[in-house]
C-alpha cells in the first residue's frame, strides 16, 4: 500500500501552490467552504503541490489519497497536459476525481455525496 502522506514536490510547485491559495476561483472557494474543517470526516488540503504540479484539493489520509479537481474553462484546451499530469500523480498511488465549476455551483450536495461515497469505497478496500 502506498503511503499517501509522503508525496514529493518541487520548490516551484510549492511557491505556485501558495499563489493559488490566494487566488482561488469562485467554484474553488465554494468547494473549500463545503469541505474545510474536516466536514467530510477527513482532512482536506487545498492547492497542494505534488511533483511539479498543484492539485486543487487533496484528501490526505493513511488509507486514501484522493485528488479533487474543479475544472473550469481553462481545462478545455489543456486535455493532454491534464492527462499527463494526472497520470504522473496517479503513478504515486493517488486517485483523481473531477468536477466542473457548474457541478460545484449548481449541484453541491451531489458533489459532496459522490466524494463521500468514494471515501467510503477507498477505506473499505484497505480493510
Amino acid at each position: 500500500m502506498r503511503n499517501h502522506n509522503i508525496i514529493p514536490y518541487t520548490k516551484e510547485a510549492r511557491e505556485w501552490s501558495r499563489q493559488l491559495r490566494n487566488s482561488m476561483t469562485r467554484s474553488e472557494k465554494i468547494f473549500w467552504y463545503m469541505v474545510k474543517g474536516s466536514k467530510l470526516g477527513v482532512v482536506v488540503r487545498r492547492q497542494l503541490p505534488m511533483l511539479d504540479y498543484v492539485v486543487d484539493f487533496y484528501i490526505k489520509d493513511k488509507e486514501i489519497g484522493l485528488a479533487i479537481e474543479i475544472d473550469g474553462s481553462s481545462h478545455d484546451n489543456n486535455f493532454l497536459e491534464d492527462a499527463k499530469r494526472q497520470q504522473r500523480i496517479e503513478d504515486l498511488g493517488v486517485k483523481f476525481i473531477r468536477f466542473t465549476n457548474e457541478q460545484v455551483q449548481h449541484q453541491p450536495d451531489k458533489v459532496i455525496e459522490e466524494i463521500q461515497s468514494l471515501i467510503i469505497e477507498m477505506k473499505d478496500k484497505t480493510k
